[in-house]
């Protein structure tokens, strides 16, 4: 139960920062929940994981449909992707997922640390 409070909770805490924030918010409110919402390190990492990639491939998709794609295939044929926009979504719901995962596991070794 939790896990999932967790994985919500930083998803919509880091929907809100994104929008008075710069894009790094995510670390910060990843971090905040895994402190006030104490979970094991793993559990931690996975949580910020997921909630992140869902919330950024999800708006990533969202962009990508309303502007029919256009921009995806144009960024996409500039990285090594090969104009790929879908491998470009889930490349920007890992960077993302990533980060708040990592910020994630240190907010949960330091409730642990302070302890």
């Amino acid at each position: 139960m939790k896990f999932l409070i967790a994985t919500i909770l930083t998803a919509a805490l880091a929907f809100i920062s994104g929008l008075f924030l710069p894009w790094w918010g995510i670390a910060v409110t990843s971090l905040l929940v895994a402190v006030i919402i104490h979970q094991k390190a793993g559990k931690a990492f996975l949580s910020g994981l997921l909630g992140i990639f869902i919330l950024w491939a999800g708006l990533a998709w969202w962009i990508d449909m309303k502007n029919n794609g256009i921009l995806s295939k144009k960024i996409a044929s500039v990285l090594p992707l090969g104009g790929n926009a879908i491998l470009l979504i889930l490349v920007t719901g890992i960077v993302g997922g990533l980060l708040a995962a990592f910020a994630s596991m240190s907010g949960s070794f330091l409730r642990s640390s302070a302890r």
